[in-house]
């Protein structure tokens, strides 16, 4: 069975990435967003805001990371929805092939995507004078936590891409995850927010990963930060999985 499943989702990720490669703009797409905005942030308001030792760019390329991610798996709900009202779900349900390995190949194709736009982002940070100082392990602990945080969002993205009745409901769900990094610890500290606001952002997912993700890059302690957000993470993939496969089971029963 385990075999079975395996060799199909190998089969159906293959069919979902050669959409991709054939559609190259999307990954190019997912990208240009958040590069436009780091390219904002620090030529327009990078001078205007105090991080003290730490550069700009240095600073608020986590939350950009975030974006990335948050852009690409929009196109996870987009390639779900099209499958859908395509009907290559009801063929699937008529051949030999283990059920989940459909969701899976989505999942993994949105991962293997957005690892390409978060390194093509991590690129142009790099010319932009981004620098760490960061050991192998500390980057393998932010591939990580990029890695547990994009499959938790792209299982997220599953369910609309099931439920929705139009493309522009499909994708609208990843406009506030987009939204949510502005009011966090990405872009300003928040200290400097006023009482209300400071409260939300200190307590969202966004700021403990940020915060996780920020001291690895720069050597310095993390404290419970990155447990924070492993639980963070963690805990919104198991819901969202959960969620995700019960809606997929009543969508096609």
């Amino acid at each position: 069975m385990t075999a079975h499943f395996l060799a199909d989702t190998a089969v159906l990720t293959g069919r979902t990435m050669r959409h991709v490669t054939r559609s190259l703009d999307t990954i190019i797409t997912t990208a240009i967003t958040p590069i436009a905005m780091m390219l904002l942030f620090v030529y327009v308001f990078g001078g205007a805001i105090d991080t003290g030792s730490v550069s700009y760019v240095n600073y608020m390329l986590p939350g950009i990371l975030l974006i990335t991610i948050a852009s690409g798996i929009s196109y996870t709900a987009y390639r779900l929805f099209t499958d859908m009202q395509g009907g290559i779900f009801e063929r699937f349900q008529s051949m030999p092939i283990a059920r989940s390995g459909v969701l899976w190949a989505h999942v993994l194709t949105s991962l293997l995507a957005n690892m390409i736009s978060l390194v093509l982002v991590v690129g142009v940070a790099l010319l932009m004078g981004f620098r760490s100082g960061a050991d192998v392990l500390a980057w393998l602990a932010v591939a990580g936590i990029l890695v547990l945080l994009t499959l938790a969002l792209t299982w997220i993205a599953v369910i609309p891409g099931l439920i929705a009745k139009s493309i522009d409901g499909a994708t609208a769900f990843s406009y506030p995850l987009i939204f949510l990094p502005i009011i966090s610890s990405a872009f300003v500290p928040t200290d400097t927010m006023p009482g209300p606001v400071r409260a939300f952002a200190e307590h969202q997912p966004v700021t403990s990963i940020v915060n996780a993700i920020r001291g690895l890059f720069t050597e310095q302690p993390v404290g419970t930060d990155v447990w924070t957000a492993l639980a963070w993470c963690v805990g919104i993939l198991v819901v969202a999985y959960v969620l995700a496969n019960i809606t997929y089971r009543r969508r096609i029963s």
